[in-house]
């Protein structure tokens, strides 16, 4: 089950899901880029991580391929790590420019999985709230996939 809050006024979307896994197991989809280049992204996306230095200060470049040829490059920022609990990163332009915050939280034997993402701009939020509540979704059900075929 998931949940969408958008606060236009915060600048600030909301997407949280009970994934059906251990919390150290939903980090480690994230924490591993062997794992998180298989999942992360929309429908159709793949993704060739170039840089992946997990640590407060470290960097995160990575590009997602679409479906159609084209290539957005990304550029991140780690802020804050606590294993198994939370990830913090700033995502740069040139697509979107906000700070990410991924909570893990364990649930007994699930996880509610979150991401809260603080825009710089509410007019952001008001253009594209309904792509990114559509694509974290999308994110999600990519998630709990290659949880079930690969990390159970």
């Amino acid at each position: 089950m998931s949940t969408a809050t958008v606060d236009i006024k915060n600048s600030t979307i909301i997407s949280t899901r009970m994934i059906d896994a251990s919390h150290e197991v939903v980090f480690n989809a994230f924490a591993n880029p062997d794992n998180l280049k298989h999942w992360w992204g929309p429908n159709g996306f793949t993704n060739t991580i170039e840089q992946f230095d997990f640590k407060p200060g470290g960097a995160w470049k990575f590009v997602m391929h679409s479906e159609a040829g084209t290539d957005y490059h990304n550029r991140c920022e780690f802020t804050e790590i606590v294993e198994n609990e939370k990830v913090v990163f700033i995502h740069y332009l040139p697509v979107h420019h906000f700070t990410m915050t991924l909570g893990f939280e364990a649930m007994g034997n699930q996880t509610k999985f979150s991401f809260t993402m603080v825009f710089q701009d509410p007019e952001e939020v008001e253009k594209t709230n309904q792509f990114i509540v559509q694509a974290n979704e999308q994110n999600f059900d990519r998630l709990e996939n290659f949880i079930k075929k690969n990390l159970k």
